[in-house]
């Protein structure tokens, strides 16, 4: 094995800080449904996610092997390369993180080497065929089936357990709802910290370190899989805010369907080597399961601003690294250059952060920002469904959060078919 040269070591470094901030920024893909329904405590929960990620890191190394062997054409990649992609990654990482929106850390690494291979060696190091089969297309797909999965499972939910205790059937939901929270930890430590371990091995080869083709090395998984479960230890409290409470409002039933069917993809995504969305996954659950409740809410101003982030992370997160390669290129000057603006501009995201602090101990509070205060277009779909016969009130009165007013003659919006 040859000797790191500095180059080698700051891209290193710099993987496994955006490792770090991909564990804080989708900490909320497993644990936002289970803090919002109270099933654990947040910093309980938070912990619960982060040991789940590290065990999952060791699980499989297919996904590693997508990103390292399988995008971009090795021969023509240098260690600039990667640290350019790595810049385009975290700094959209951080900037959705600040505005609470839960977009994809996976699309964002991908961007960013996109970008930065195209403005290195040109459009042909890019293997488009991947990019289409295990990346794009996974990226539309994992959302729309596990969306229709909870919301199937939900309607399923409610419907077995129609005649069951309601504070019974509450707790054992809960109950449920934590081991599915483990669930989808564990696929996401299969998934998320895979492409941080590919972006390594990249990177060792193209600095000479490793032979094309390699794996994955051990001090490569273990070290990746401590950088994201430190991360997520350190919570997205802004995002799980808006997972748990921006898209709609989850009862039990609910979360344990959202994070079932989110694990479930996941896993098999992780399984055949798709470099999946987890933030995907689980964005779609959530709205699934919110829509698989009579009467359930989905806030479609909060869910817009989510897809409107999706579709500008590939080429947000490209341009910038492909712009960061662009000043690499004059040398070791512009290298350090872009390393003092990723530390800088990273600097300056978290001090505005700190006007308005969203931790452990205000996550749940209901004023979440710019949301609707209904669900506008499944109200309007409910106004027009005529209800089965003999089961409009029941169901409702049992699922549904009791509406603010504290008057019983009030009229809530949320009760009405």
């Amino acid at each position: 094995m040859e000797s790191f040269s500095l180059i080698l070591a700051i891209v290193v470094v710099t993987a496994l800080a955006f490792d770090f901030t991909n564990g804080f920024h989708d900490t909320a893909n497993a644990m936002a449904t289970t803090i919002s329904t109270g099933a654990l405590k947040p910093k309980v929960a938070v912990a619960m996610s982060a040991v789940l990620n590290l065990v999952g890191a060791f699980l499989s190394v297919e996904v590693a092997n997508t990103i390292s062997k399988g995008l971009v054409d090795e021969a023509g990649i240098r260690p600039e390369v990667i640290f350019a992609a790595l810049v385009g990654a975290i700094l959209w990482n951080l900037l959705t993180w600040l505005v609470g929106l839960p977009s994809s850390s996976s699309h964002a690494l991908m961007g960013g080497l996109i970008g930065a291979t195209v403005a290195s060696a040109g459009f042909g190091a890019v293997h488009g065929d991947v990019l289409v089969t295990k990346v794009l297309i996974p990226a539309i797909a994992a959302p729309l089936v596990a969306g229709l999965a909870a919301m199937l499972a939900t309607r399923l939910t409610y419907r077995m357990g129609r005649k069951a205790d309601g504070k019974a059937s509450e707790k054992g939901y809960r109950a449920g709802q934590i081991a599915s929270a483990g669930l989808v930890s564990l696929a996401h430590g299969t998934n998320d910290a895979q492409k941080t371990m590919g972006i390594i091995t990249l990177a060792l080869v193209a600095g000479g370190t490793l032979a094309p083709d390699s794996d994955p090395p051990l001090w490569v998984i273990l070290s990746a899989g401590i950088a994201i479960a430190l991360g997520t230890y350190l919570g997205g409290w802004r995002i799980i805010r808006t997972m748990g409470r921006g898209l709609t409002d989850l009862q039990p039933q609910q979360g344990f369907a959202a994070q079932t069917s989110a694990a479930t993809v996941i896993l098999a995504s992780s399984h055949l080597g798709f470099s999946l969305s987890t933030t995907h996954s689980v964005s779609g659950s959530v709205m699934g399961a919110g829509l698989g409740r009579k009467g359930g809410v989905v806030r479609w101003s909060t869910a817009t601003r989510m897809f409107v982030a999706w579709g500008l992370t590939l080429p947000a997160a490209a341009l910038v690294a492909a712009l960061a390669e662009w000043v690499c290129g004059f040398g070791d000057w512009g290298t350090a250059l872009v390393a003092v603006f990723l530390v800088g501009s990273s600097a300056a995201i978290w001090k505005i952060s700190r006007r308005e602090v969203i931790d452990h101990t205000n996550v749940n509070d209901h004023d979440v920002p710019g949301e609707e205060p209904s669900g506008v277009v499944t109200q309007a779909m409910a106004a027009v469904t005529p209800p089965p016969a003999g089961t409009v009130s029941d169901d409702l009165s049992s699922t549904i959060p009791a509406p603010a007013s504290t008057d019983p003659a009030a009229p809530s919006a949320t009760t009405t078919v």
